[in-house]
């Protein structure tokens, strides 16, 4: 499980480099900062992610008091998003490290 949430929190960090990359390209291009939202870099996928974002968007009414924080999050930078989901796996994964003995 470890494993798992250590390939997690890499995926995610590349994801968010590759957004800033982006990002920081558009704002040369535009000579203002820009940051994608995170529900452009969702329905940048495809067809899934489009429909993804459209979901999320939608009200809920057996979860009224999420919709606030689910429409407030699709509009954060993707990059910041991106990298908390990044620590947050890594966090998961976290190995202490063991005790060292010494012989002496």
């Amino acid at each position: 499980m470890r494993f798992l949430m250590r390939v997690m929190s890499f995926l995610a960090l590349v994801l968010a480099v590759v957004l800033a990359t982006v990002d920081a390209l558009q704002s040369v291009a535009a000579a203002a900062p820009v940051f994608m939202p995170l529900s452009e870099a969702l329905a940048g996928f495809g067809n899934t992610g489009l429909s993804l974002v459209q979901a999320l968007e939608r009200p809920h009414p057996d979860m009224a008091f999420v919709d606030p924080m689910l429409r407030m999050a699709l509009m954060q930078p993707a990059t910041v998003i991106f990298l908390g989901l990044s620590l947050l796996f890594w966090m998961a994964g976290y190995v202490r490290p063991r005790p060292r003995t010494s012989l002496a």
